[in-house]
């Protein structure tokens, strides 16, 4: 579904956000790009959607070259949702914020307000409707945006740092919504530093280093490597550090989420209470 080939970025400025780039996701994957600032993980995000073009190499997406296509042809297939949401924002109400795309790329006004109830109402704004949008909170902000995005129903939505400014229950429903697109079989991409939300989702990491690409596989295996994460100026998830710990007693190193690690304790425990009774 995306390809980067070898791909290169530098800003006007002369910095060099992606050095040589070559990475493949697949669709309907859920992968979780991460790294310390400056890693580049947005510019990473905003070559999604064609925002940015590669200096060198290429990027493509469902097949097609991101630099023969337009942001608003590639944005039919991907829809990116910002870190700041506000940047989405222009429109007097809600919903007229997410009809407006909807018009925009040429939908029936029919299909217009029964695109704009469902992702009103799947998002739980529908009580905000008429509100000015940039009267909600951080995260019903986040929310709206995501709104926007979906009501296009894109093959892709990737998300740049979705969980700043979101308390735990708007944590928790992100998940859960974030589960529920990958089983529609959309390819979802999240940029993010918030290794406690990527060790309960499990995704594919991508970690990333001064715009290269350092690791890429298994959440279990990329969030247990200590010196890996060290390297890149992140920090071990609190239940995978934790579990780290215990490994000289039999417990399983590479647990990364609350429901395994208590799976393994008790496992454990009760093997400990055998191995005494005998």
């Amino acid at each position: 579904m995306i390809k980067f080939d070898n791909v290169t970025y530098v800003y006007p400025t002369g910095v060099k956000a992606l050095d040589g780039v070559s990475v493949e996701i697949g669709r309907g994957e859920l992968v979780a790009i991460m790294g310390e600032n400056g890693a580049g993980k947005t510019t990473f995000i905003k070559h999604l959607n064609g925002l940015l073009k590669p200096t060198s190499g290429s990027v493509y997406v469902d097949g097609k070259n991101t630099k023969t296509l337009s942001v608003a042809q590639l944005s039919k297939i991907v829809g990116v949702v910002f870190q700041n949401a506000d940047d989405m924002f222009f429109l007097p109400t809600v919903e007229e914020e997410v009809a407006f795309s909807l018009r925009n790329l040429g939908f029936s006004e029919e299909v217009v307000q029964k695109r704009v109830d469902w992702a009103l109402n799947f998002m739980e704004l529908e009580e905000y409707r008429k509100r000015s949008p940039f009267l909600l909170s951080g995260g019903e902000k986040k929310r709206l945006a995501l709104a926007i995005i979906l009501a296009w129903n894109p093959q892709v939505i990737a998300m740049d740092e979705p969980t700043v400014g979101q308390d735990s229950l708007q944590k928790e429903k992100l998940k859960e919504m974030i589960k529920q697109l990958n089983l529609q079989e959309r390819t979802v991409i999240i940029s993010t530093h918030d290794v406690e939300f990527v060790a309960e989702l499990k995704p594919r990491v991508i970690l990333m280093s001064r715009g290269r690409i350092v690791a890429d596989g298994k959440a279990d295996v990329i969030l247990t490597d200590g010196e890996l994460l060290s390297n890149c100026s992140i920090l071990m998830p609190q239940v995978a550090a934790t579990m780290s710990r215990l490994a000289d007693l039999g417990f399983n190193a590479k647990v990364i989420s609350v429901e395994e690690a208590v799976r393994n304790i008790v496992e454990g425990l009760m093997r400990f209470e055998h191995i005494r009774g005998a």
